[in-house]
């Protein structure tokens, strides 16, 4: 179990940032000073809450040298007995790190891979699937890019995706999602296999990514194809190239000021994914496999529609239950993944 001197050290910390709010933090201080705070806050609770289960257990067992409460106290202690391995696995997750981008909003970006038009309609239902999941969420879900394709599909889909925890429940999608059905354009009834793949990239801030303008080359466009979200004839349409790595953003939304601002935050969120995925190899070299790693090259999920299930291959996790999940009843997978996430990191952190 943690150290008691460490546990202390945390609730120590914690009453002073709430003492230091209460107070009133200088202004310059208080956005950091509250981040910590909200961080600190369920740990704190957790070492609370663990704490007085220690004292119920010792005043328990105090009692059974009192012939009045010993027979309380031998019907009681089991009960709490039991209770001190949970709350110090809780108190174990509670403590764990942090990812620095779990609280931030997120851009969702979807393109259909290998398939053709099936994997754009594809692409397109996992569009849904997502928009339904962030709404039961309660999180706003506004598309910044859509191209559909002839059938009604999706050549490419960017959206923003704001709320409580949305990077640290959707990061568990990235990768490459693989369908197996009859495709509606398929005479033959055969089943067909293809693909879409899914981007989940942390909302980066201004003050995390410096873009000199030196660095970017701005082309203006007329917005054309079937159906970027808001189609027009002016020449509105912008693309950005970053010219040290050679990412390319388009936006062609209403208006060109509007296109370069949603433009920039894409490219930022995507130079800053680029910065935590170095970060990320470079810790991670020896490890073998990482859950919500974020590599699209890797077929993280199959979802097979004649036998009406979804396996995420990363976990071994089969669900019978795919007209749910297209729905966007997507809690029990990323809940699943979260908690076998956890799991390898403690194992990691106590190993």
């Amino acid at each position: 179990m943690v150290p008691f001197d460490k546990l202390d050290q945390i609730t120590r910390r914690f009453e002073f940032l709430e003492a230091k709010l209460s107070t009133g933090a200088a202004p310059a201080e208080i956005a950091a000073l509250s981040r910590e705070y909200a961080d600190l806050k369920p740990v704190a609770a957790e070492i609370a809450a663990y704490a007085r289960a220690l004292d119920d257990l010792a005043e328990a067992e105090a009692m059974l040298s009192d012939p009045e409460m010993k027979a309380l106290a031998e019907e009681e202690l089991p009960r709490l007995r039991a209770r001190i391995p949970e709350m110090e696995q809780a108190l174990r997750l509670a403590l764990l790190p942090k990812d620095a981008a779990d609280a931030r909003p997120a851009i969702l970006e979807i393109r259909p891979g290998t398939g053709g038009e099936e994997a754009s309609l594809f692409a397109g239902d996992l569009a849904r699937m997502y928009q339904r999941y962030a709404e039961s969420q309660g999180w706003r879900f506004e598309v910044l890019e859509q191209q559909l394709s002839d059938l009604g599909g999706i050549k490419e889909f960017t959206a923003h995706v704001q709320g409580e925890g949305v990077f640290a429940r959707l990061k568990y999608e990235a990768g490459t999602h693989r369908v197996q059905r009859v495709p509606e354009t398929e005479a033959g009834g055969r089943i067909h296999t293809s693909a879409a793949t899914v981007a989940v990239l942390p909302e980066a801030e201004e003050v995390d990514i410096d873009i000199p303008a030196t660095d970017i080359r701005i082309d203006t466009m007329r917005a054309s194809g079937a159906g970027g979200q808001h189609v027009n004839t002016t020449d509105s349409a912008v693309r950005i190239t970053h010219i040290p790595t050679g990412i390319v953003v388009t936006s062609s939304e209403k208006s060109q000021h509007q296109n370069r601002a949603i433009a920039m935050q894409v490219l930022r969120a995507r130079l800053y994914e680029q910065e935590r995925d170095k970060a990320a190899s470079a810790r991670a070299a020896d490890r073998k496999a990482q859950v919500g790693s974020g590599d699209r090259s890797e077929r993280i999920r199959t979802y097979n529609f004649p036998q009406g299930r979804m396996t995420d291959h990363r976990i071994n996790l089969t669900l019978y239950a795919l007209p749910q999940i297209m729905a966007g009843d997507l809690t029990e997978v990323i809940d699943a993944l979260i908690a076998h996430d956890q799991a390898a990191r403690l194992a990691e952190m106590e190993g």
